[in-house]
């Protein structure tokens, strides 16, 4: 999901995005050393006369745990620098958190950062360029083995800001048991005619297609498989108001009103989604990759098996990226800097992308990681992993203008009241949407 921020204001800070990118875990510390807000600093130099650095990350649970092991591992593998690991919410509470502790010069060394706010933070000063250590360490760091379906939100105004870290897409979890038992092909639905098809048949079963909240990284999926774009091509004006913009939540609220989805709005909407996939009343949802391991825990636990798929095309396939990257803030000591990217770097090796792949379900970034015999074999006996991968054909970055956290708030609104009002048209809630967006993005 997605997260809000803005470089002027802590409202355009934030935006929801999809749980893509992830799942929300019990709020508080964990970490290696020391709990937040602490000054681990001063005991740990006494003692070892190690560099310790805060790293900042987001969402608990299985992600949680992989990022906790990945930075232990780190500590253990040299006695020069000490990472201390501190959880800070989700995306949006993270994002807050890290412009306050800059703004009181307290800022982690390395956080994790929701993609589409890197241009918000880059542009406001917060973070470290990265091109000169990339460029002095090539040899070492390999920057043209990620993926370059992933590479298009780390860069910024062409300077590279951040490196691909737990990377997602929206994919279609399908219930496979629900679909026999309801004598549908389990291969598809492979297209928006199908997923309504599917949704009818099941309604007859006192079922219903799909529980989808009203996501805007859903919605970016949905807008790339018509032809559209949210933004205009210099980001200088909103697009999503076109024809290939307005068509999926046409689709939407034709679904919606007929019964053959539910659109649930809300705080937990989500959540709602994920209820009603896991309960069996719907057979379809999408999700992030990063859920693979959690859906597949679940289906064994309640008894149906779980395939994965390509979001359904429309007149294309396509499918936004999400996720986060590690990036470093821009006002530690140099001492300090060497030693996050040295812990960067680590983070995103070949290994750990590996690792964090098959515990959580995050994108292997790297090439080499995809195409290892470790991971071949896990795809071999775990296909649902494989999906994602195979999707990234069809991706596109998110957009980073400084003003589309609060141009995606505005979005969603406007979504909603279309599916929910039967007064109000797609086209005239996303006309009007538009008509906010532009003036955002004119300042």
């Amino acid at each position: 999901m997605v997260k809000k921020l803005t470089a002027l204001s802590l409202a355009i800070f934030m935006v929801v995005v999809l749980a893509a990118c992830g799942s929300n875990g019990t709020k508080g510390n964990a970490g290696s050393s020391a709990g937040n807000g602490t000054k681990a600093e001063s005991t740990n130099a006494a003692s070892s006369e190690k560099i310790v650095i805060k790293y900042w990350y987001a969402f608990g649970d299985k992600i949680e745990e992989a990022k906790l092991h990945m930075v232990n591992e780190f500590n253990e593998s040299q006695d020069k620098i000490e990472v201390v690991a501190e959880h800070q919410g989700d995306y949006e509470d993270l994002h807050a958190k890290v412009q306050a502790a800059f703004a009181a010069g307290d800022a982690p060394a390395v956080t994790d950062l929701e993609i589409a706010s890197t241009g918000v933070f880059a542009r406001s000063g917060m973070l470290e360029e990265l091109t000169t250590y990339a460029e002095r360490d090539k040899d070492e760091l390999q920057l043209d083995d990620f993926n370059p379906g992933l590479m298009g939100n780390a860069y910024v105004d062409d300077k590279l800001y951040g490196l691909p870290f737990m990377r997602s897409t929206p994919i279609l979890y399908k219930n496979v048991t629900m679909l026999k038992d309801a004598g549908l092909d389990p291969a598809g639905p492979k297209s928006w005619d199908e997923l309504e098809q599917y949704s009818r048949v099941l309604k007859e079963k006192g079922k219903v297609g799909m529980t989808v909240p009203v996501d805007i990284w859903f919605y970016e999926g949905l807008v790339a498989q018509s032809g559209g774009r949210m933004l205009s091509e210099d980001g200088k004006s909103a697009a999503f108001n076109s024809p290939e913009g307005v068509a999926p939540v046409e689709f939407w609220k034709k679904l919606s009103s007929e019964g053959l989805i539910k659109m649930p709005v809300g705080d937990e909407a989500g959540a709602t989604a994920d209820k009603d996939w896991a309960n069996q009343m719907s057979a379809f949802k999408f999700g992030s990759t990063a859920g693979v391991t959690g859906s597949l825990e679940i289906a064994k636990g309640n008894g149906f098996e779980l395939e994965t798929a390509f979001m359904p095309a429309n007149t294309s396939y396509g499918v936004p990226t999400g996720g986060c990257q590690l990036v470093m803030t821009s006002k530690s000591s140099e001492e300090e800097k060497e030693a996050a990217w040295a812990f960067i770097k680590w983070m995103t090796s070949k290994e750990n992308t590996i690792y964090q792949h098959k515990h959580v379900g995050y994108l292997p970034t790297r090439i080499s990681a995809a195409e290892s015999e470790e991971l071949k074999a896990h795809f071999a006996e775990h296909p649902q992993f494989k999906v994602a991968v195979d999707q990234l054909e069809y991706a596109r970055p998110r957009p980073m203008e400084n003003a589309y956290p609060e141009i995606a708030k505005i979005i969603k609104e406007s979504i909603q009241k279309a599916i929910i009002d039967p007064k109000t048209s797609p086209q005239d809630a996303l006309n009007q949407a538009a008509e906010k967006a532009n003036k955002l993005l004119s300042k």
